[in-house]
């Protein structure tokens, strides 16, 4: 289980995440929604030890990742919104490099290897550098990199962003077999329309606070909305903000 216990995390004056307090189960994929600034990634980022809250805990399996992030590290496996590779460093270097770092046996990190290079259709980028790789193939690197240690926990901010439909379909199916498998599945993401077609689960943030949180269709039901989009709306209090804005495009 991922856990966040009263979490804040102030950059200045401004609460990035105020008094979090959120549980994510294994077993069901759990979509982290929210407009932009609203603390999704700053959320995740505290799941590995990134950024320490001020404030409050959180758990990763038991492990706090403020006190101990190399093991929080061991138990999730991570892919940032910013792609950060090691840019001189072909794909295979990458995978091998941290197949070490995670003691993956030889044997065992090349038959991961050889699965995940074909389900995202690697295998003419292996010998390249990491620094010359176009923007999908790079995210693809980075979701590879997250997978390899077969986490408990996987968390994702962003994970579409670049992708093509196809690998964009194949990370969908691995997300719910995790899921399937009782792992914890988290994703940020700003297609609703992804998410309700994924998770079983969403939260919705606004400015540092979880705004809603449930299955899509308990949340439907609770704010009298249409589907997701609806929920997002109502829930942040954008709907109002958003029909004065379509009314003005349309000149009335």
């Amino acid at each position: 289980m991922l856990k966040y216990i009263d979490v804040t995390k102030r950059y200045g004056d401004v609460a990035a995440v105020n008094g979090v307090s959120l549980e994510v189960e294994g077993g069901r994929v759990t979509a982290l929604l929210g407009p932009n600034g609203s603390g999704k990634s700053t959320l995740m980022k505290m799941a590995i030890g990134v950024v320490k809250p001020d404030s409050g805990i959180v758990e990763v399996d038991g492990v706090n990742p403020a006190e101990d992030p190399c093991e929080a590290r061991r138990l999730i496996g991570y892919s940032p919104e910013d792609v950060v590779l090691y840019e001189s460093l072909t794909p295979a270097e990458v995978f091998s490099f941290l197949g070490e770092v995670y003691e993956v046996p030889g044997s065992e990190l090349e038959r991961r290897v050889r699965r995940y290079v074909r389900l995202f259709k690697l295998g003419e980028e292996m010998g390249k550098l990491c620094g010359e790789l176009s923007r999908g193939n790079r995210r693809k690197v980075s979701l590879v990199s997250a997978l390899l240690h077969e986490p408990r926990i996987l968390v994702l901010d962003e994970p579409f962003t670049g992708l093509d439909p196809k690998s964009a379909r194949v990370l969908k199916e691995l997300m719910r077999k995790m899921a399937y498998e009782g792992r914890v599945v988290l994703f940020s993401t700003h297609i609703l329309e992804l998410a309700e077609a994924v998770a079983e689960r969403v939260v919705i943030m606004h400015r540092g606070k979880v705004a809603a949180e449930g299955e899509p269709s308990e949340l439907r039901e609770e704010l009298k909305a249409s589907d997701l989009e609806d929920v997002f709306m109502r829930a942040t209090g954008l709907s109002e903000e958003l029909e004065e804005l379509v009314k003005s495009l349309w000149g009335e």
